[in-house]
């Protein structure tokens, strides 16, 4: 039977409580693009499911929690040389039940919002977290990657600067 493969639409979710977010350090997938990285919580779509729905069950099956309420933050392209370009809906969470859980794809934790810049992050992620932080209105942000190395981005389809 053929494998399906991966939807290019993804979510993220940065799961915020006393000035942290819970981040997922990922140390434990093999062959993991992400692998040593400080992410949030997130994957991929499966058929027919909506961003909300996509965000629910990610989530509760990487942390065990149950989300009572969440934002969609912002859209986030990414190219990146040798890979299909993936669209990531950008979620924070504010309210969750549940308690957290063993996550197969590495280590849960909550850090302090102030501290991530201390964290191995890829590079356009600053640029999110920053606009998490800073912005209210929803943002389209394009990340264009050469390998590890974040060789341009653009903020709602205007370059910086």
């Amino acid at each position: 039977m053929e494998k399906e493969r991966k939807s290019e639409l993804t979510t993220l979710c940065y799961i915020e409580k006393d000035g942290c977010y819970l981040m997922l350090h990922r140390v434990r997938k093999a062959h993991d693009v992400n692998e040593g990285k400080w992410i949030g919580v997130g994957g991929h779509f499966e058929k027919n499911e909506s961003p909300e729905e996509c965000l629910l069950r990610e989530v509760r099956e990487e942390t065990g929690l149950t989300l009572t309420s969440w934002r969609f933050r912002g859209l986030v392209t990414f190219i990146s040389e040798g890979w299909p370009t993936e669209y990531m809906c950008l979620f924070t969470a504010d309210g969750f039940e549940g308690e957290l859980a063993e996550c197969a794809e590495g280590v849960l934790e909550w850090v302090p919002i102030v501290r991530l810049g201390e964290k191995r992050l890829w590079e356009g992620d600053r640029i999110f977290l920053q606009l998490l932080q800073e912005r209210e209105e929803f943002f389209s942000l394009k990340l264009e990657y050469e390998g590890d190395h974040l060789r341009g981005w653009s903020l709602d389809g205007k370059q910086p600067g």
